[in-house]
């Protein structure tokens, strides 16, 4: 058998080993069933169960609210750039049935490509106007997502009475993170916000990685879980109640048709099983949940904050080092690198190249940068253990000492 590599790709991305195989025992015989996880019906009791525990393990690691509900649906975090437009649109109409569609404005904080494409498609979907809160574009000598911006009154453009206000917690491609501690608690300028500001934030990069700060303050969260949590095909939805509108009562008031396995409603009333769902992932994310809850209890947060926290520390020094000696190059500020995603240039013609092959060589994989930035890209999830990011930092080290390396 082919020895598993390290793996710091960016998702899907590394899950526990001993959760794999418990997984493959699943794909035999799910609880004693005689039936796998891959072919027993969502519709089953068994399943029907399995799913209420995954959704309570998530309630008890975020301290979620009674106020929000938990639903779970397909297609990824893109398909809920289109999700969350229609649906607060519909409650923006409930709410507000007599305003034109120029004046239902939607808050956009433009961070890095993920925020970037969420306003592309809410310009797309029509039905109300998109507000660049800010552009941290703008904020960057180099015209490029380098940055986080200032909390300074006048960097941020807020509207009055918007129906959503959007951010995204961790900029993937970037690598920027909007959601790291600072002094004053949290990067995110809930001071700044209107009263209350029906807040949206996209979290598929750090989910489960650390506790959310003011969730109780959001309308909508959303993750894709195939980097801390499980592969790809699930996403989580942590929605408050009352954003759980009859959207079709709101298409008579003129919103836009919310199409039926979109609209949050339905997901509620069905409790997430309208359709098929995608049962294994369901099934691997709740396996990790329940890991994290035994290893560490019901604050594993706090504990995956903290290693998060040191991981990445280790990996930016590594970098620091590099930098000085002019083999690397980091592609952020200092003050605004991300923890789940650490990205950098290797310094001179074909030394990338070099670089991969070399970490490729000692069984690390999943360095190479998106296709749209280049460079390199370290992804360091909660599957990513301290050894394995100490490997990568021994070899940082002596790639940009210029020593011998495979």
């Amino acid at each position: 058998m082919t020895p598993r590599v390290l793996n710091f790709g960016a998702g899907p991305s590394a899950l526990p080993e001993s959760v794999l195989k418990q997984a493959g025992e699943g794909l035999l015989d799910f609880q004693d069933t005689g039936i796998g996880i891959a072919e027993i019906s969502h519709r089953s009791n068994e399943f029907k169960t399995y799913l209420q525990g995954v959704e309570s393990d998530i309630k008890k690691l975020l301290k979620v609210p009674d106020s929000h509900a938990i639903l779970f649906t397909q297609g990824g975090g893109s398909a809920q750039f289109s999700a969350v437009v229609l649906n607060m649109l519909a409650r923006h109409h409930e709410l507000y049935p007599a305003l034109e569609p120029q004046q239902r404005v939607m808050d956009y904080i433009i961070t890095g490509s993920w925020s970037d494409k969420a306003a592309k498609e809410a310009r797309r979907l029509g039905g109300g106007t998109v507000n660049v809160v800010v552009d941290s574009r703008k904020l960057s000598t180099q015209e490029k997502f380098d940055n986080i911006p200032s909390h300074k009154n006048d960097t941020y453009k807020f509207s009055r009475n918007p129906v959503l206000i959007y951010y995204c917690a961790n900029e993937t491609v970037d690598g920027v993170e909007f959601s790291r501690e600072e002094g004053n608690g949290t990067s995110f300028p809930f001071h700044l916000l209107p009263e209350h500001a029906p807040l949206v934030a996209d979290y598929s990069s750090s989910f489960m990685s650390h506790p959310i700060p003011r969730l109780q303050d959001h309308a909508i969260i959303y993750a894709g879980v195939q980097k801390n949590l499980g592969p790809a095909g699930l996403t989580v939805l942590i929605v408050r109640k009352d954003c759980i509108v009859d959207v079709d009562k709101a298409t008579q008031n003129g919103a836009l048709p919310v199409p039926l396995c979109t609209a949050y409603q339905t997901l509620a009333k069905h409790h997430s099983l309208y359709n098929t769902p995608p049962v294994l992932s369901i099934y691997i994310t709740g396996l990790v949940l329940r890991k994290m809850i035994q290893d560490f209890g019901e604050d594993a947060l706090e504990k995956y904050a903290a290693l998060s926290a040191n991981k990445s520390a280790k990996v930016y020094d590594a970098l620091k080092k590099g930098e000085q000696n002019s083999v690397f190059k980091s592609k952020v500020r200092d003050d605004s690198g991300s923890q789940m995603n650490v990205v950098f240039d290797v310094v001179g013609e074909d030394k990338l190249n070099q670089f991969i092959a070399g970490a490729e060589a000692l069984n690390m994989k999943g360095l190479l940068g998106h296709r749209s930035v280049g460079g390199v890209r370290v992804s360091l999830y909660n599957a990513v253990t301290e050894d394995q990011v100490q490997t990568l930092v021994d070899y940082m080290t002596k790639f940009s000492e210029g020593k011998s390396v495979p």
